[in-house]
């Protein structure tokens, strides 16, 4: 059911103000969504620090943005790459050397659909490695300083949360057994929805002054599946983008600059994103969450388990 809290074109990027003084991370900005996030906020005066793992299709995106909207836009970027812990924790500490305010963190980055298991340099399963434990340990080097400026988190899920398992397999969850390439980057993103909607809670009980939001872009014409799916599912995405259930990576940025900015979201446990036809597109706003994605029990074992497999422990 289509969401007019923001009217009937839904949230869009005019609703935004002066952006100017606003510092912005976003991972895995040099394509897709999140350049087109940075697009967005950049437009409106804010700085963008971007944290990617490709030094040159960075440059290339600063570049870009820089010729877009002057050699004195605020937009630069710090290698990082999510798959890696190591890489994760010496760009977060790059951050805090040198990013004195943290606005918002925008958990955009991911891998999809790889077609063959594989395991990070950590020993995880390469989707869970990257889209969740690499994001849960960024945030939380970089908690403090985003509470310091009362900022924000926000996920970038996807819909997968609702197909393979709809849990997380403790017994398996680096699938020695039975891998399958939609399952197991379902699971990713099930498990980043978790750490968030806990996240809120743990927050909550702090008393902390960080919100967090968990948003999906829908169906939108990015890279991520051409860069790392099978040949077939290449294909099956090449043929969906020239039908109207796919839109536009500059609309699939919206939900995620939404959260990142918009003062008047009514709640943080709920799924932001197009709420039009089978909510892959349509008018962003305030989606179908489905009760398993904060099973209570299960966002605290994957929590606990989060921070063994990472040796990041949290402090609230």
């Amino acid at each position: 059911m289509t969401d007019l809290t923001f009217g009937p074109k839904g949230w869009t990027p005019e609703r935004l103000g002066d952006l100017s003084g606003k510092t912005f991370i976003i991972t895995g900005a040099n394509a897709g969504a999140g350049f087109q996030a940075a697009r967005i906020l950049l437009g409106r005066g804010a700085e963008v620090v971007m944290l990617n793992r490709s030094a040159e299709k960075s440059t290339v995106a600063v570049a870009a943005l820089q010729d877009e909207y002057g050699p004195d836009a605020a937009v630069r970027f710090i290698l990082m790459d999510l798959a890696e812990q190591a890489s994760v924790r010496a760009a977060a500490q790059e951050v805090l050397r040198t990013v004195p305010r943290i606005d918002a963190l925008i958990c955009n980055a991911a891998i999809a659909q790889v077609p063959t298991r594989r395991l990070t340099a950590d020993g995880f399963e390469s989707q869970l490695g990257t889209n969740h434990y690499g994001h849960f340990t960024l945030c939380g080097m970089l908690f403090d300083r985003i509470d310091a400026n009362r900022g924000r988190i926000v996920v970038v899920a996807s819909l997968g949360y609702n197909m393979g398992t709809k849990t997380i397999r403790f017994d398996d969850m680096n699938w020695d057994r039975g891998y399958g390439a939609n399952a197991a980057y379902s699971q990713s993103k099930l498990a980043q929805m978790m750490f968030a909607y806990e996240l809120q809670d743990r927050v909550k009980a702090a008393r902390r002054n960080v919100a967090v939001y968990v948003c999906h872009p829908g169906s939108s014409a990015t890279s991520l599946i051409s860069t790392s799916g099978s040949r077939a599912m290449r294909l099956v995405w090449w043929l969906m983008t020239k039908t109207p259930m796919v839109q536009t990576a500059w609309q699939g940025a919206y939900p995620e600059v939404m959260c990142a900015t918009e003062e008047a979201l009514p709640l943080q446990r709920a799924l932001y994103g197009p709420t039009g036809v089978r909510e892959f597109v349509g008018p962003v706003g305030r989606g179908t969450l489905n009760a398993h994605a904060h099973d209570k029990p299960v966002m605290v074992r994957l929590w606990q388990r989060s921070e063994k497999d990472t040796g990041h422990i949290w402090s609230l």
